[in-house]
């Protein structure tokens, strides 16, 4: 049997230091009280949760010098382990941020051990395989040892979050590390979002592969002095970083005269001229979403012009984002939906009632936004001269969207430029609608393909779809490598009497 105390600092069950002074309870099972605390009351009470929690004991007495021993050894052999494994952290954070990598996925399982991933260019790569005990300690270490926002101990039967912020536990090009974790059906998984600090250093939305047509709309939803303006898309598809620079080129053009206060759960990227508060980490999701109403409702009081929400989740807090609308705040904020008007569905599917959101001065404005692969200026190569890899259907297909084979470009076989990947990064396909009465009219009678005509017919805006054609046509993405991300690039051509038939399935 084991002889590990768990009631050490960090160990499995969480005691004070006052406790910790009368009792160990040891692995084997086996807790022993010093004989002066044997009635005492906190002791008795920590009994009384380890038969409540099911944890079979044995009470040994024994002297106060023998507890305080065993805390010693305990502590001694912890603490270099602990040492080596956080070694093994920061090697594993710096090889990660070497690949540019935007996560490290770490799968402990009893089964197939522990697997290392990372995630570059949206696509997990495989690094290395340890055993179960090693990503057991390893994922321990990172959350009780060096992350600074989190719960008092590591669960691997709990989902949890946390941040790593120190300036010494993490590579200089990063500004913290985000946590998440899961339990799984053997063990758990361990998810680390890297966050760089590069992102401040340069506001330029174009640098992020948004057009003028974009930035022009963005211009007029920033000089709204009320509503919401929704950035949307999937997870990862880079609207903190979208978020991170709108507010900051605002902060930069008043030069500092307004008053942006942030809910964020948690905070990722620093913003500065921004008050970011961070909501308090909770153990269940009901507790989370109490806590972000409650900072929201806050910030509301602080008087701000600008109020930032990290994200609309549930129904409290998106009628909360739309109150805050209404009372004459300037409101950004992110939302998981697929398309720029699928954004209203997306409220509605959450509880908010129509004509709340179909008023342009409490919803001003949405962008949506994906991020696919560029290619490597170095290796890419001509589609003209690969046709051979690939069907004539598929080449069709890109003709039928008007796209010149001379002007395409697919992904090379890898140079040292791109470490052998062939692509460079990534870069934004978007859409931006500004609301206005027609169109919140279209959606207040719920007449979808009138909005669709009005937004993209009408007013000449383009789709995500459309904006990544340019970008094929332009050489700087591989049109196959582009569908993975916006789907079938004749979609727009097929679907545009709003319908697809079997003969255009197949001709597709």
């Amino acid at each position: 049997m084991g002889t590990d105390v768990l009631t050490k600092q960090n160990g499995k069950f969480n005691v004070s230091d006052e406790l910790r002074g009368m009792l160990a309870l040891r692995e084997d099972g086996e807790l022993f009280i010093a004989r002066a605390y044997l009635f005492n009351a906190h002791v008795r009470g920590f009994q009384a949760r380890l038969t409540q929690q099911g944890f079979n004991f044995r009470i040994v007495e024994t002297d106060l010098n023998v507890v305080q021993q065993m805390y010693r050894t305990v502590f001694t052999s912890d603490e270099a382990a602990h040492t080596d494994m956080q070694k093994a952290s920061i090697e594993l954070f710096s090889r990660a941020v070497k690949r540019r990598a935007s996560d490290i996925h770490i799968r402990v399982s009893k089964r197939q051990n522990t697997r290392i991933y990372f995630r570059v260019h949206n696509d997990l790569e495989f690094i290395e395989e340890h055993s179960y005990d090693y990503g057991n300690k390893l994922c321990s270490t990172i959350y009780q040892a060096m992350a600074d926002v989190s719960d008092a101990t590591f669960e691997e039967n709990a989902r949890q979050d946390a941040r790593i912020s120190e300036r010494e536990k993490i590579p200089e090009e990063l500004d913290g590390i985000r946590i998440a974790t899961t339990p799984q059906v053997d063990g758990f998984l361990f998810v680390l979002r890297l966050l760089y600090n590069d992102s401040a250093e340069d506001l330029d939305l174009r640098k992020l592969g948004f057009s003028n047509a974009h930035i022009d709309a963005i211009e007029y939803m920033k000089r709204r002095p009320t509503g919401v303006i929704i950035i949307a898309g999937p997870t990862g598809s880079g609207k903190s970083t979208t978020l991170q620079r709108v507010l900051g080129s605002i902060i930069s053009e008043t030069k500092g005269k307004k008053h942006i206060i942030t809910v964020e759960d948690p905070p990722e990227y620093p913003i500065p001229g921004a008050v970011q508060t961070p909501v308090t980490n909770a153990e269940t999701e009901e507790e989370r979403s109490k806590e972000y109403q409650k900072a929201i409702k806050a910030a509301m009081r602080l008087d701000p012009d600008i109020i930032m929400l990290s994200e609309v989740r549930d129904l409290p807090t998106s009628k909360l984002t739309i109150q805050a609308a209404m009372t004459g705040h300037q409101v950004w904020t992110t939302v998981h939906s697929n398309t720029g008007l699928g954004t209203f569905d997306r409220f509605r599917d959450l509880g908010v009632e129509l004509d709340l959101m179909t008023d342009p001065t409490v919803v001003a404005g949405v962008i949506c936004q994906r991020l696919v692969k560029t290619l490597c200026p170095h290796c890419k190569k001509k589609l003209i001269d690969q046709k051979d890899r690939y069907e004539k259907k598929h080449l069709e297909r890109l003709m039928e969207v008007k796209l010149s084979l001379e002007n395409v470009y697919v992904q090379g076989d890898g140079c040292d430029k791109c470490a052998n990947t062939g692509v460079q990064g990534r870069t934004v396909v978007a859409e931006t609608i500004v609301t206005d009465n027609t169109l919140m009219k279209h959606i207040r009678n719920t007449d979808r393909m009138g909005a669709i005509n009005y937004v993209y017919k009408d007013n000449g805006n383009k789709t995500m779809l459309q904006h990544a054609i340019e970008k094929i046509d332009a050489g700087l993405v591989d049109p196959f490598l582009a569908e993975d991300v916006v789907g079938p690039l004749n979609a727009g051509n097929i679907e545009s009497d709003h319908r697809i038939t079997s003969q255009e399935l197949a001709a597709a």
